[in-house]
């Protein structure tokens, strides 16, 4: 599994910076509006299916990461939470990965 840390990294960095592109373009155009951006998110019923299932991986992803985290003590696996509510699932996810498959002799303890 160590040679997917890169991977994991890479995709990490790419799941920040490829929706942040659209989300400060849409600023751009429409002001740092959060209340507007979350109405335009539900514009219609396809982008609200959408919203909710990120919502509901969001959510599931926290949840794995804080008992992970709690279980192997490994705190700078928390990171991820921000990540995910700020950034979005893209970066969370892959960041927690990156995170756990970190190299040998500082390795979670596997449970």
């Amino acid at each position: 599994m160590q040679r997917m840390r890169p991977i994991f990294l890479i995709l990490a960095i790419w799941g920040a910076i490829h929706p942040m592109w659209y989300f400060l373009r849409w600023f751009g155009e429409n002001g740092f509006d959060l209340a507007a951006m979350v109405e335009a998110w539900h514009a219609n019923a396809a982008s609200s299916g959408l919203v909710w299932d990120l919502t509901i991986a969001a959510v599931a992803l926290t949840v794995w990461v804080l008992d992970d985290t709690l279980r192997t003590r490994y705190w700078p696996g928390l990171l991820a939470i921000p990540a995910t509510f700020c950034i979005g699932v893209s970066c969370g996810l892959p960041l927690y990965l990156f995170l756990r498959l970190r190299p040998k002799g500082g390795a979670a303890p596997v449970a």
